[in-house]
């Protein structure tokens, strides 16, 4: 083709992809059904992978949970399970109405189960031999969504080596292993769904957490190179979600705090709020998905200000040392768990 009449037709595709968005906007799309299919969430013993797994739960998906903490991750099983009886019964009274209605459509409900496992996503063999578990015990994976996460809290000089690395592994390289492990027969089928829980410290980063803006960074990287790879392979039924909040308040990053005066404006995310957004990112396959809004200004205004511009910013905000206060806890907390220990 010739190379003007080409870039005519990018140049059309490009505007269109603009019309599509601004749609979007005006009119909520159809979220789509994941009932009856195998959804596998990391880290799902407590924070977002929690609320995560309750509300794939309530949309009738198989929930396969991963976590590192076995009792944790019961209790998300425990709370999964109680709404799979609730769906059940809700659906067994509706039957006899809609027997009564002459509804020829009406279906029992499913038969749905929730699968624990104790995994350590930062150890490439213990991911793939679990993977391998869930494979034989309950099927091929439709959803992935890579949520489990660690913060080391400590300032580059401070932290131990140890801890940068299972940071890195966590946040990031687990990532890596888990989509290895499962992607092959998305492949295959052309179906699947791929969700990677990264930060909005993966698009722009701050003071006092080197390790922990790495791997989300590094993990923002993975997610939009695995992306453009499906679309290279034509591989249009794979969709992929990148999930970017800003601080959530789970207490992963208790004490964090920006300037008083702009706080009120920029509070931390509840999480319930944080997954929710999420989720009807997730079902409606959009790629990215930024909490609050103001995210995607400030990740546009931090590409094209100076670096001095951005550092003004940053004080103005009280965003350049807003680490501070979360690692000086960590910090006293550690001094007194040694105390505590006699060490």
């Amino acid at each position: 083709m010739n190379i003007l009449l080409e870039l005519f037709v990018v140049t059309f595709r490009v505007l269109w992809a603009f019309v599509l968005a601004a749609a979007k906007w005006l009119v909520r799309p159809k979220e789509k059904s994941v009932a009856g299919q195998v959804c596998l969430i990391t880290g799902a013993g407590s924070g977002l992978g929690r609320l995560f797994a309750l509300e794939f739960a309530r949309r009738r998906a198989l929930l396969v949970l991963w976590d590192i903490n076995t009792q944790s991750n019961e209790e998300t099983a425990g709370m999964v399970r109680h709404i799979y009886r609730e769906m059940a019964e809700a659906a067994a009274a509706a039957l006899p109405r809609a027997a009564g209605d002459g509804e020829k459509d009406a279906l029992p409900h499913c038969n749905l189960q929730v699968y624990t496992y104790t995994c350590d996503v930062g150890k490439r063999e213990n991911v793939y031999s679990t993977a391998e578990r869930v494979r034989k015990e309950v099927g091929e994976v439709s959803v992935l969504v890579n949520n489990a996460g660690v913060v080391s809290g400590h300032h580059l000089l401070e932290c131990p080596d140890e801890l940068i690395e299972r940071t890195m592994m966590v946040n990031c390289h687990a990532h890596f292993w888990t989509t290895k492990a499962f992607l092959p027969k998305m492949l295959e089928m052309n179906h699947g769904h791929i969700v990677t829980v990264a930060s909005s410290l993966g698009l722009f980063s701050t003071a006092g957490v080197e390790d922990y803006c790495a791997s989300k960074f590094g993990a923002v990287g993975f997610h939009e190179s695995l992306s453009h790879e499906l679309k290279a392979a034509e591989k249009d039924g794979i969709k992929t979600t990148l999930v970017c909040p800003y601080l959530v308040d789970t207490g992963m990053f208790r004490g964090c705090r920006i300037r008083k005066e702009i706080e009120p404006f920029l509070p931390p995310l509840k999480p319930e709020y944080c997954v929710k957004q999420a989720m009807r990112a997730i079902l409606t396959d959009q790629p990215m998905i930024c909490t609050p809004r103001l995210m995607y200004m400030v990740t546009f205004m931090k590409s094209i200000l100076p670096f001095e511009a951005v550092v003004c910013m940053y004080r103005f905000l009280g965003a350049d040392k807003c680490m501070y206060p979360f690692i000086a806890q960590r910090k006293q907390a550690t001094n007194n768990n040694e105390a505590k220990n006699g060490i």
